[in-house]
């Protein structure tokens, strides 16, 4: 019995063993071959203790549908969406920062054009629980290739400074500890990487492999200051996202790194579109127009993201969560670029990595996400679209609502994967957040009695 539930919104997710099997991997396998009549599909998987069984099924089940498999092996997101620039599919073995039980796949078409629910899940979903896969007339053939120095070149392009610079590096013993702990034999005498828990380990002994947890980066920031380093770099299970430490060991939001970020990226693209998420603060629409750039918001999540990357022709995205979308490398994630680009620009400044971040952190206070337990979130959606939005300065509905204000704004909507509601507020200041989250969070639990689940840090 297939549990349905491991078909998610942006990829396939489920504790091994129970809910994803070897046989499932193999049925996904054939499906993706069937669903996308590719000739060619390239493989990769990431260190967990399940990843290689996985593979052996997967290759199996693609190779039994009549398609050639090329096998890259161990690798991380980007790795394998560098590989897929020149092949018709792909598949990642990974379940991304989940705990160590879990794996899963992101599927992905040509380009590296990810499969979710808008573009084919469901159909793969489709035919996996059908089962009832034609035997071709020839299997596939099987090739393995290695794509890790071309890749880390290709990402050693794009650093330019001449400039010293000293930084911590924590794995947290995923993918990032292979291709980074590579990447210091390439690097030039200028950029000094200190390594901190870069064996790679599918049971994550040191902490979770997810940086959006301020607890994982407590180990990192102490790094950061003992070493006096210029910054720190905190990865994800995977390597497809990044998140950053300033030289006082203080963490940085993703929308701070967007924007100091754009001021690289923009002058090589004058009136480039760059994209963001109904999340993100409105200091990143604020830096996009400064810096002559058309900002466009789009709905939360990588696939969908990805998918208006390719529509709006934009040149740039960075999301809440750590992710940033490279047109470079057809538009996926690539955490090498990202860090060499920020090189590249504080190089150009006198003042330190904190220094130029705290203006952004003194322009607006922010809630991060926060969630309420409901029967009927959309419910509530549509009950605070209709008690705020009257009085408001614009109401974007393009994923649940967004309600802006002239000193302050919030976003709610379901979760695509859980009987939850999704609060996100941001303030002109500390006092105005804590009083609309108190009134928010009070119209949220007065609904339907609401049960809090998790309360976001204020940043």
């Amino acid at each position: 019995m297939i549990t349905q539930a491991i078909f998610k919104n942006y990829d396939i997710r489920g504790v091994y063993g129970t809910e994803l099997t070897d046989e499932i991997a193999y049925k996904i396998g054939r499906a993706l071959v069937v669903f996308l009549n590719a000739p060619e599909v390239v493989v990769g998987h990431d260190m967990r203790t399940s990843s290689s069984k996985l593979n052996e099924a997967l290759v199996r089940g693609i190779m039994e549908q009549g398609a050639n498999v090329v096998d890259i092996g161990l690798c991380s997101t980007p790795m394998l969406s560098f590989a897929v620039q020149s092949y018709m599919a792909g598949v990642m073995i990974t379940a991304s920062h989940n705990p160590s039980e879990y794996n899963g796949f992101k599927l992905c078409k040509e380009k590296a054009m990810p499969i979710g629910e808008i573009n084919g899940m469901l159909e793969i979903k489709r035919l996996v629980l059908e089962n009832t896969f034609k035997n071709p007339a020839k299997k596939g053939s099987y090739k393995k290739i290695d794509v890790l120095v071309p890749f880390l070149r290709f990402s050693l392009s794009f650093l330019s400074t001449q400039r010293p610079f000293k930084i911590v590096v924590d794995a947290g013993n995923g993918m990032g500890g292979f291709t980074y702990g590579e990447l210091m034999n390439l690097l030039p005498a200028n950029i000094q990487l200190v390594p901190m828990f870069f064996e790679p380990d599918g049971t994550f002994p040191n902490h979770e492999a997810n940086p959006l947890k301020s607890e994982t980066l407590k180990a990192l920031q102490k790094k950061v200051i003992e070493q006096e380093a210029d910054l720190g770099v905190g990865l994800d299970g995977d390597e497809d996202r990044i998140i950053f430490v300033d030289n006082e060991g203080n963490v940085v939001h993703s929308d701070h790194t967007v924007s100091l970020l754009l001021q690289d990226v923009l002058p090589e693209k004058p009136e480039g579109t760059v994209l963001y998420n109904v999340v993100q603060s409105r200091i990143v629409p604020e830096m996009i127009r400064s810096y002559g750039g058309i900002p466009i918001m789009v709905k939360v999540g990588h696939t969908n993201i990805k998918h208006y990357m390719r529509e709006y022709g934009a040149c740039f995205a960075g999301d809440h969560s750590g992710h940033y979308y490279n047109p470079e490398q057809g538009n996926t994630e690539n955490t090498m670029i990202i860090l060499f680009r920020l090189l590249n620009y504080l190089s150009t400044k006198e003042s330190t990595f904190a220094q130029l971040v705290a203006p952004f952190r003194a322009e607006y206070a922010k809630l991060e996400e926060t969630n309420f337990e409901a029967d009927d979130p959309k419910e509530i959606v549509d009950n605070l679209r209709a008690l705020y939005g009257k009085n408001a300065r614009n109401v974007s509905n393009i994923d649940g609502v967004r309600i802006d204000f002239d000193d302050w704004w919030f976003n709610v909507r379901p979760s695509n994967t859980e009987s939850l509601l999704r609060l996100n507020l941001e303030a002109r200041n500390a006092d105005v957040l804590a009083q609309k989250f108190e009134e928010l969070k009070s119209h949220i639990m007065r609904e339907k009695k609401q049960e809090e689940v998790r309360v976001g840090e204020m940043v």
